[in-house]
């Protein structure tokens, strides 16, 4: 056939199909269809794409929690935002309707010992080691214990694919009732650690917690994310002096920008420690600062006077320095004192400023932190627990200031050991007032006065008072830990720690009393999960 009668018989056909209604439309159709697949496709690659981060994200963080760090043996895995869908992939969950269930915590077998008698289980006393005045103080004391065992579990459940629920409990055996004892059945209270519910939005980067959690002055690993909190890998239970921290109810608003910049705001449940002084205050005052314990609490116990919640806000950053990833963050505390005084109600402010850095310094062999918190009426948020606040002569609230700091190394000589070197201070100003009575003679009050008695702090002989008011509570510690195992059947380990602490007092008349503790701790631990 000639090319030009072929070209002319193509163009004839296409006129038709063109001119032909059925033919037509069921071509536009085909097309419309096409381009709908086409349309249907690219968005299930994008849902995919973001399944993949998503997974990626989260082997990230498996990777991190099982590279050595300066937390060794954390309650349960440190996570980031953890969709169910990857968590479901994971070893030892458990699905039930629709939700991944992950057990954890362990059991520990423990010993500790002091030069000098606390009548403490595993959890130390700080800010109550003994003078020399103190007859219990000059015996040594050893004691065995199971307590700091722990039971967790993690429940999650994606509401969308960009919204994960999340519910925590975690629990030990360190509470204690007015009828616990050692004498026969060692019997001790189930505690509440953590016990709170979570929802990640990750389209907005936003999440929430309420319930009881670590409070969010205590440092993170990265970001600001829950179970990711940095603890110093110590056995005492009571951590050590310098260390800011607490466990409590909250409710809590995290921002995150790109997991690099987070942004956090939390309203804490408030509680006041006072030093009330050495002597009761004039009896021309009329000042109410607690309360008897009522309905679901301790009867032994006293509250404090709180009507406005501790606020805390909080910004982190993981700022890439020389290839490696710096965990830099900052705070802001926020405290209202609450009494009443000479029958009306009276307010005082507190608050303060502190900071963390968790940094690399040879990746993979030496960890490094460092934090800090200065301000007034802080004294709760320190583990040697000094007062937040006193009174002065005229019985008003007088907040106490304080500087709380903690550094520490974490060295990994081979992948199954951990050895660590930590330093902590938490000392106090004094808040010293003086009275003059119609008499003449001077009464103190406040924290810290040189009028108080010290003479009775010298020894067990000595005469006179001893007030001996802590200036500041300073502890050195070393400790390594070596997991034995760690496989399909859980995790194997144990450890030695020893340190010594030191508590300094305020200078009064009859000088100013120290006192010091050597303690050494071991540990085995299995956990199961």
């Amino acid at each position: 056939m000639h090319r030009s009668t072929f070209l002319g018989c193509a163009a004839g056909i296409a006129g038709l199909v063109a001119a032909s209604t059925p033919i037509g439309a069921w071509a536009q159709t085909a097309a419309d269809s096409t381009q709908d697949i086409q349309h249907e496709l690219q968005a299930l690659r994008a849902q995919v794409d973001a399944l993949q981060h998503r997974l990626d994200e989260q082997a990230a963080a498996a990777r991190k929690a099982a590279a050595p760090t300066a937390q060794v043996a954390p309650a349960m895995p440190v996570a980031v935002t953890t969709p169910a869908a990857s968590a479901a992939s994971q070893p030892g969950v458990i699905h039930y309707k629709g939700l991944t269930i992950t057990l954890g915590g362990f059991a520990a077998a423990e010993a500790v010992y002091r030069s000098h008698n606390q009548g403490a289980d595993i959890a130390s006393n700080f800010g109550a080691i003994p003078f020399n005045n103190s007859a219990v103080g000059h015996t040594q004391e050893l004691r065995f214990t199971e307590r700091q065992s722990r039971i967790a579990g993690l429940v999650q459940g994606d509401a969308t694919p960009h919204t994960h629920l999340g519910f925590y409990g975690e629990f030990d055996f360190l509470g204690a009732a007015q009828t616990a004892n050692s004498n026969e059945s060692n019997s001790f209270n189930l505690r509440v650690r953590n016990l709170y519910g979570s929802v990640d939005w990750d389209t907005l980067g936003l999440h929430l917690l309420a319930g009881q959690n670590w409070s969010l002055v205590t440092m993170n690993t990265h970001g600001i994310t829950p179970r990711n909190e940095l603890t110093p890998p110590q056995i005492d239970a009571q951590y050590l002096p310098g260390f800011a921290w607490a466990r409590q109810p909250q409710l809590r608003v995290t921002k995150d920008f790109d997991q690099k910049l987070w942004l956090a705001l939390s309203l804490e449940n408030p509680q006041t420690t006072f030093y009330s002084g050495a002597n009761a205050l004039p009896a021309s005052v009329h000042v109410t600062y607690n309360t008897a314990a009522g309905s679901g609490f301790n009867s032994a116990n006293t509250l404090s006077l709180n009507h406005i919640p501790d606020v805390v806000a909080k910004v982190a950053y993981e700022a890439p320095v020389a290839g490696r990833d710096v965990h830099l963050e900052a705070f802001g505390l926020y405290r209202s004192f609450y009494e009443r005084l000479n029958y009306a109600n009276r307010n005082v402010d507190g608050g303060g400023f502190g900071f963390g850095i968790v940094a690399p310094l040879v990746p993979g062999l030496v960890d490094f932190q460092v934090s800090g918190l200065a301000g007034r009426g802080i004294g709760r948020y320190g583990s040697a627990q000094l007062p937040d606040a006193t009174f002065d002569a005229t019985g008003g609230i007088r907040p106490i200031h304080e500087v709380d700091l903690l550094a520490g190394v974490t060295v990994h000589p081979v992948p199954s050991v951990d050895v660590y070197l930590f330093a902590g201070s938490e000392r106090e100003s004094a808040q010293s007032f003086d009275w003059t009575a119609p008499a003449g003679n001077v009464v103190a009050y406040g924290y810290g006065n040189p009028l108080y008695s010290n003479a009775g702090c010298a020894g067990e002989t000595a005469g006179g008072a001893c007030v001996g008011n802590t200036r500041s509570v300073e502890q050195a510690m070393l400790g390594f830990w070596h997991r034995v195992y760690v496989g399909s059947f859980g995790k194997f380990q144990w450890g030695l720690q020893y340190s010594y602490t030191q508590r300094n007092a305020f200078s009064g008349v009859g000088g100013a009393p120290i006192g010091n503790e050597n303690m050494a701790f071991a540990s085995i631990r299995y956990f199961p999960f």
